[in-house]
């Protein structure tokens, strides 16, 4: 199978990209060259998009304006490049006959809708989003336009909306591994199992670590976390102990992947275990924490 993966040369691109060519040939697209970037060139290049486009049976689009752009770029380049761009290579993919086309977005578009007034949000695919800068919106209207593009042309489309990924001090990303983060790898097994899963019509997944709490939690979760994950994850307390870290008294949501867990059999593989491994090994990915 021959997969396109845009954003090729971004950190989720890029660890999309190696994955994937462990098990299938792929090409990647980025305006910034690098080894996984076959082509180099701006989304909005048609002539590049078409060239790229050759042979290609699987789309993975997770070439995007993201939120450390906000404030640096336009509303109206983020509108170009979010929705415009991405619709146009959904368009494309149909008139070149690509069999599939997934979706890399992100939870941060669930905005105000993630933090109610009073407790811990939980947080599927059911819950509306209530975007807060373009940024979410545009990865919104993005999502919307591939659903009515998949619904009227018959191509299946999975949208993956992965959780916070991203270098930070290692205490605060353990944390997250509970509740509201991923690891880049767990990301890029996610976009090949729903290559191969090859679900029909249009599906929407979260792609967040697996968390040891449950929807009933939420109150805890918002005023006494720390008793929480002392009770429901009592090593992870011992290594912050041991460590000198301190646990948080509150967790503002939770990101629930069961329905990608379910439905495409992916399973999480990095937790916190794997962010102090990496930390003690030095890896760049996580940040020290700071006396």
């Amino acid at each position: 199978m021959k997969i396109l993966v845009t954003g090729a040369t971004g950190r989720v691109g890029r660890a999309i990209a190696i994955h994937l060519m462990h098990h299938h040939e792929v090409v990647g697209l980025d305006r910034a060259p690098s080894s996984t970037a076959d082509f180099v060139g701006d989304l909005r290049d048609e002539a590049l998009l078409r060239q790229a486009l050759a042979g290609v049976d699987v789309i993975v689009h997770a070439g995007a304006l993201h939120a450390p752009h906000v404030g640096r770029g336009s509303d109206e380049e983020f509108e170009s490049i979010n929705v415009d761009a991405t619709l146009r290579l959904a368009t494309l993919a149909v008139e070149l006959g690509v069999k599939r086309f997934v979706f890399t977005s992100t939870t941060a578009l669930y905005g105000k809708a993630s933090t109610p007034e009073g407790r811990s949000g939980w947080v599927d695919e059911t819950l509306i989003p209530k975007p807060r800068t373009i940024y979410h919106r545009t990865k919104l209207a993005a999502e919307q336009g591939l659903e009515a593009l998949s619904t009227r042309h018959d191509l299946p489309v999975t949208v993956l909306r992965m959780s916070r990924c991203f270098p930070e001090p290692a205490d605060w990303m353990a944390v997250y591994r509970l509740t509201r983060g991923i690891d880049a790898r767990d990301v890029a097994l996610a976009h090949r199992l729903a290559i191969e899963t090859d679900l029909p019509g249009f599906e929407r997944f979260i792609i967040s670590g697996k968390t040891p709490f449950q929807s009933k939690d939420s109150d805890t979760l918002y005023g006494g976390a720390r008793e929480l994950i002392r009770l429901k994850c009592p090593k992870l307390a011992t290594e912050f102990e041991r460590r000198g870290w301190h646990l948080p008294e509150t967790l503002d949501r939770v990101y629930d992947s069961s329905k990608a867990q379910r439905l495409l059999g992916w399973q999480p593989q990095h937790g916190w275990e794997s962010v102090l491994q990496m930390l003690d090994e030095e890896v760049s990915e996580v940040l020290p924490v700071r006396a």
